[in-house]
């Protein structure tokens, strides 16, 4: 086991390198002049060049690339071009509420999805079963954003249930709470149904197992049998699953983060697109970066200890 976790770590971290190698290039291949942005139109060459040696930026790209690498190992993201704060501090005082917003997403797909996956293998072809595969393949099919448009325009402009915008006072729990229930449902809501229809598949395999046959035939209720002895194995592939599902609820995050005008990483790289202010976007997509690469890691690590064979393997 550990020499299984020991690998799928040391991968884990050759992915996040190479990551945010392709990263710093891709963000720097994007029109704009730093000196520019941080001095303003009226600054002289002179000024500009003063100002790209001093930030490193008239170094090759590999050797910027090297020396970022470099700093970030030392907590060191660079400077805010606009307001010459550490981007450090504007990543870190970010990254709670877009992390709170996937994690409550990801929950309203496994307190959803679960138990409609669950209820749809207990019942397989009946009437229930159609419906749960109607819902799952049709919130499948919905973007993230175009639920947060959507949600924004029924429940908090035409019902004025929610709350259309902000993340709620500081200090008052409830207020952050109704913020955060549409946002966090239109993060949530397509996997939904990609954790019903798992459930359901991986449920009916282990049903049709001769250990389950036993169980039946001694006189074991079917409830039962499923949550004892059928969830805890077909969750497995489920786990898997959610080590991508989180990135992409991350990512969904920054978009929905954009809609409901939510303070978080996603407002933070959009405000520094448009400023193209770099250093800011890049610590954004970094910190993403690595908590998409983490949360396939501690998937790894969940789905070794419920399945022991997988690190046999592995």
């Amino acid at each position: 086991m550990a020499t299984y976790l020991t690998r799928r770590f040391l991968l884990a971290l050759t992915v996040l390198v190479i990551a945010l190698m392709v990263l710093f290039l891709l963000i720097y291949a994007v029109p704009g002049d730093p000196a520019t942005i941080a001095l303003g139109p009226r600054a002289t060459e002179l000024q500009k060049e003063a100002f790209r040696e001093r930030m490193g930026l008239d170094d090759p790209l590999f050797v910027q690339a090297i020396n970022y690498i470099l700093s970030l190992l030392q907590g060191d993201m660079g400077t805010d071009l606009l307001s010459q704060r550490p981007v450090t501090d504007l990543v870190f005082a970010a990254l709670p509420r877009t992390v709170v917003l996937a994690i409550t997403g990801l929950g309203w797909a496994i307190v959803v999805g679960l138990p409609l996956g669950v209820w749809s293998a207990l019942k397989p072809n009946s009437w229930i079963d159609r419906i749960v595969g109607i819902i799952s393949t049709s919130v499948v099919a919905l973007p993230a954003f175009l639920m947060a448009i959507y949600g924004l325009m029924l429940f908090a402009v035409t019902l004025k249930w929610f709350p259309a915008i902000g993340a709620g006072e500081p200090g008052d729990l409830g207020d952050q709470i109704s913020h955060l229930v549409l946002p966090s449902l239109a993060v949530g809501i397509a996997w939904v149904g990609y954790i019903a229809r798992l459930v359901r598949v991986s449920m009916l395999e282990v049903l049709g197992e001769n250990h389950v046959k036993t169980y039946r035939a001694f006189g074991v209720s079917d409830f039962r049998i499923a949550m004892r002895f059928v969830l805890p194995i077909a969750v497995v592939p489920v786990l898997s699953v959610l080590g991508v599902g989180m990135g992409n609820l991350l990512s969904g995050a920054v978009l929905v983060e954009v809609v409901f005008a939510r303070p978080g990483l996603g407002s933070l790289a959009y405000d520094a697109v448009i400023s193209r202010n770099f250093p800011v976007l890049f610590g954004s997509v970094v910190v993403t970066t690595a908590l998409y690469v983490a949360a396939n890691f501690l998937a790894d690590a969940a789905i070794a200890l419920l399945d022991p064979r997988v690190a046999e393997q592995g």
